[in-house]
């Protein structure tokens, strides 16, 4: 299984205004600095949680189609299914009709499955199987829960404050515990 980015947002889910106030910072000397850890700290709470915080669009590929057939689209909230392909020996695609396979939007994890009970096996060896879906919250930030939105700030923050080079592992380089306590309930639990 692959997942690959295809659109990626279009803004972040805090602003560069935000971040400053948070850190109570005037002027425009930190600017570039600040909006690149405002995307750093996005990336990895999005990485972390396997969220998508604001709309982007995103590709899953397989040799073949999981057990039970149900397809878990690792990246929520999972907002539409775009196409599902199975490619044949000689590379080319067959869409899927949207009328065969059933969307699962409003759980936890966005899922499909046939409504036949099977998927069309794919004829290529290798990367037979793609499904186009688009995931976050919203286009924007305001869109996106509160406590997350200040988990970010927090992060920008301590990122900002803590700028000499740590080794992974060392207290300065983990995450503060209230990040990560915000960030508790988004965690996927798995039985």
């Amino acid at each position: 299984m692959k997942l690959t980015l295809i659109n990626g947002p279009l803004a972040e889910p805090i602003g560069l205004d935000d971040v400053k106030a948070h850190l109570r910072i005037d002027g425009e000397d930190e600017d570039m600095l600040l909006a690149s850890l405002i995307t750093t700290s996005r990336l990895h709470v999005e990485a972390l949680l396997g969220l998508a915080l604001i709309t982007q669009t995103w590709q899953w590929r397989a040799d073949c189609w999981p057990r039970g057939e149900t397809v878990e689209l690792m990246t929520r909230p999972l907002q539409s299914v775009e196409a599902v392909r199975v490619r044949d020996a000689d590379g080319g695609a067959t869409t899927i009709d949207a009328v065969d396979y059933i969307a699962d939007v409003g759980g936890q994890t966005g899922r499909i499955a046939p409504r036949g009970g099977r998927w069309p096996r794919p004829g290529a060896a290798i990367g037979g199987i793609e499904v186009d879906f688009t995931a976050g919250y919203g286009d924007d930030g305001s869109d996106v829960p509160g406590d997350l939105r200040h988990a970010l700030k927090l992060l920008t923050a301590h990122w900002y404050e803590v700028r000499n080079p740590v080794h992974i592992g060392t207290t300065a380089a983990r995450v503060p515990d209230m990040v990560s306590e915000l960030l508790m309930p988004y965690r996927m639990r798995r039985l």
